[in-house]
């Protein structure tokens, strides 16, 4: 047996075990396991999704010039936040590190003020994705300027302190189901800061909440596993009341044909998030929708498997091998916000704050290394796939939210002021 096909089997098992123990398992909790669980999961166990010979591409495998362009942003952030002496970047879900050390490399080459001022705090859950941040940001984890934060999941809990679950949901009253198949708050949002909670902080995820999981509902009723003659086969058990509150709110009820995600895990991040920046900003970069854009009958159903740069709807294929991710709903994200007192600022796609930050010096971070015209063109076609609509420029969106900065001077940023004429 292959060790894919030992991966697969391991991650069934666990899948149906559990099953057998709890009853019909949520689609959050088999996303979960598949994606995170601690020895077999996809994020957990191996770090090479990404890149050519990986699943999917992220903008930092495209080029360098990704991680120069928003070093540019931080340390415009940094001086409208009048240079503090100290400020902290907090990056959730890091990957391999490659942005984090594309912006401390630039930050140190031409920010030399801001660099001096800065902790950079990586939190990461997968074991093997924490083994590679330690091998590519050695050089700034030794001088402490990077600091990996220390990994707090539920598996590390005491057996104590773990919560009890002795019937199965779907036995229990609606009023009385533990919410087991969204995140615990020990486990979700929990922020980890390397700095003081009063230091001026920029909390930045780029792909992070697309990889949470989520429910789907149907006109059915809310999606789970469940054991038949020995194999997976979907079920559909009546949704909670919050599910079904946040689909009045930020979302739309599922139509005959249609499964909707309902991204309760990301919410259970989002707050926590949000309270946690006591002076600076949030930075989201994510593929996802507003709800205006559901009503108009667009992302309706975005859940999708990627595996060696294919991709397919099916999530149920190769457990533990695939990426398994949903479109962010970022009129839910933003509302979170908001209902934290946070500034937010309009969506923006990718294309816009990137040419925003970039072109008033014609994008000279990413052709300074360029020594003959070819390498100069190879470097203008890498940022075309990042800012062009038929590259990442469009399918990306950008959001800002921010707490104790005047709205109108981190409105003029240049990565929100692109098309405004500032």
């Amino acid at each position: 047996m292959s060790v894919r096909q030992q991966i697969r089997e391991q991650i069934r098992r666990r899948i149906e075990d559990e099953i057998r123990q709890r009853g019909a398992m949520p689609f959050s909790r088999y996303m979960e396991i598949c994606l995170y669980d601690p020895g077999h999961g996809y994020y957990a166990s191996h770090a090479e999704q990404f890149g050519k010979a990986g699943d999917f591409y992220t903008s930092s495998d495209v080029h360098a010039v990704f991680g120069r362009l928003l070093a540019r942003q931080f340390q415009e952030v940094w001086q409208v936040l009048d240079r503090p002496a100290q400020i902290e970047i907090l990056e959730l879900g890091p990957g391999r590190g490659l942005f984090a050390r594309d912006v401390l490399d630039w930050s140190k080459k031409k920010f030399p003020d801001f660099f001096d001022s800065l902790t950079y705090t990586l939190q990461e859950s997968s074991p093997a994705l924490r083994a590679k941040l330690a091998g590519n940001l050695a050089q700034h984890l030794e001088a402490r300027k990077a600091r990996i934060a220390e990994d707090r999941s539920e598996e590390d809990r005491p057996e104590e302190d773990r919560p009890e679950e002795d019937r199965p949901e779907e036995d229990r009253p609606e009023e009385d189901r533990p919410e087991k198949d969204r995140c615990n708050e020990d486990r979700c949002g929990q922020v980890q800061r390397s700095l003081a909670p009063d230091a001026p902080v920029i909390i930045f995820a780029n792909e992070f909440f697309d990889a949470l999981p989520v429910e789907i509902l149907s006109p059915h009723g809310k999606l789970h596993l469940a054991l038949e003659a020995g194999r997976l086969r979907e079920v559909w058990l009546p949704p909670l009341a919050p599910e079904l509150d946040f689909l009045d709110h930020y979302g739309v009820h599922p139509e005959a044909g249609e499964r909707i995600e309902v991204p309760m895990v990301a919410q259970s991040w989002i707050r926590p998030i949000a309270q946690s920046i006591q002076r600076g900003i949030l930075l989201l970069i994510d593929y996802g929708y507003t709800r205006a854009e559901q009503l108009a009958g667009r992302h309706r159903g975005t859940l999708m498997a990627y595996r060696h740069h294919s991709v397919s709807p099916d999530p149920y294929q190769a457990p533990g091998e695939q990426d398994l991710t949903a479109h962010v709903n970022f009129t839910a994200l933003a509302a979170a916000c908001d209902e934290s007192a946070m500034e937010v600022e309009k969506l923006l796609t990718q294309s816009q704050f990137l040419m925003g930050i970039g072109e008033k010096n014609q994008f000279a971070d990413a052709f300074e290394d360029c020594r003959i015209p070819q390498e100069r063109a190879k470097v203008a076609l890498q940022l075309k796939h990042l800012i062009t609509p038929v590259g990442m420029g469009e399918n990306f969106q950008v959001m800002i939210a921010a707490r104790r900065l005047d709205s109108q001077v981190i409105a003029a940023i240049s990565g929100l002021s692109f098309g405004r004429g500032y």
